[in-house]
């Protein structure tokens, strides 16, 4: 035992502290890299490495338990008050959210993943945690018709799964298909039905919140997922912004709006059978689309900005 706890010791200062690759600290410790992991992971169980989060006064504040009491949620909230530095705000409550991401994630477990500006900035903040049997999962197509996507999705998708050591898949489809017939005879071919099996499976879910009415404009608004015609069609029925990129009204509704037969993500139905779903915002501005998201019931843990959670309670009349 002395000389596996000694094994333990040295994989864990090695990869936690020095920031060691797996195969690194194999090599020099003359071990499979299976070996390695294994250690890590009772290095964890023991007690040996401990990750903790700071106790963020803010989710412990009056609005956040407003907030958590009128939705049946969890509220982590940065206390930052109306600051006019929006780039402050985003780095904060993405720092965060990747602490928390950090936290929740477990060896075995599907990781679903929503690519947009908000996630890109919380997966630089996520720390190494290697899992055993964990796969990072594309839960939404990436492509339109000027791009396939693939550098972007891809540095969001790949960054979890080297901190997680976790395999990555790919949904390589179009956001939005041009046609809902294409989209129901794609889902019939093996290669996509794969990656739906995969989504009904999910432990877990981390995703933003796009608007129309951003401060910072949501990817799939400008980076032509979606003509400005299409876009006006939205708002004049009433729709404020997406999940997933399934369009959603503020009172919550999306089955009813046509953009959605021919979008690949995860519809709130489908959603809300994932156990844990981390919803992240920092923008006062998407309240109308967070309280869309909030009443569709797609959200179990909501981690924002005082500013923010000010603005949704006020949009909701709380």
């Amino acid at each position: 035992m002395p000389d596996r706890y000694d094994e333990m010791y040295q994989a864990a200062s090695r990869y936690y502290i020095q920031g060691e690759t797996m195969e690194s600290i194999a090599h020099q410790l003359k071990l499979s890299r299976s070996s390695v992991s294994r250690l890590l992971k009772v290095a964890r169980e023991i007690g040996l490495v401990r990750i903790s989060l700071a106790d963020w006064v803010g989710s412990h504040s009056p609005l956040a338990a407003t907030l958590g009491d009128a939705f049946n949620i969890r509220v982590h909230m940065v206390a930052v008050r109306d600051t006019n530095n929006e780039n402050l705000r985003f780095e904060q409550v993405a720092k965060l959210a990747g602490q928390l991401l950090t936290e929740a994630v477990g060896d075995h477990q599907l990781i679903g993943v929503a690519w947009g500006v908000t996630v890109a900035r919380v997966v630089r903040h996520v720390a190494r945690r290697p899992l055993v049997g964990s796969v990072v999962l594309q839960i939404n197509g990436g492509a339109n018709a000027h791009s396939f996507g693939i550098p972007y999705i891809g540095e969001i998708l790949q960054t979890l799964g080297d901190a997680f050591d976790s395999q990555v898949i790919h949904f390589p489809v179009p956001a939005f298909f041009d046609y809902a017939a294409t989209r129901e005879a794609m889902w019939r071919e093996r290669s996509v039905q794969h990656v739906l099996g995969l989504r009904d499976r999910l432990d877990l879910a981390v995703f933003g919140v796009g608007s129309f009415y951003a401060t910072v404009a949501s990817h799939v608004y400008s980076a032509g997922y979606l003509s400005a015609s299409e876009i006006d069609a939205l708002a004049a029925d009433g729709v404020v912004g997406d999940v997933c990129t399934v369009l959603l009204r503020e009172d919550g509704s999306f089955s009813d709006v046509a953009c959605n037969e021919r979008s690949t993500g995860l519809t709130p139905q489908e959603l809300r059978r994932v156990p844990r779903r981390l919803c992240v915002v920092a923008d006062p501005a998407r309240a109308a689309a967070i309280l869309g998201a909030l009443r569709a019931g797609v959200v179990t843990d909501l981690i924002c900005d005082e500013s923010t959670a000010r603005a949704v309670a006020d949009r909701a009349g709380l």
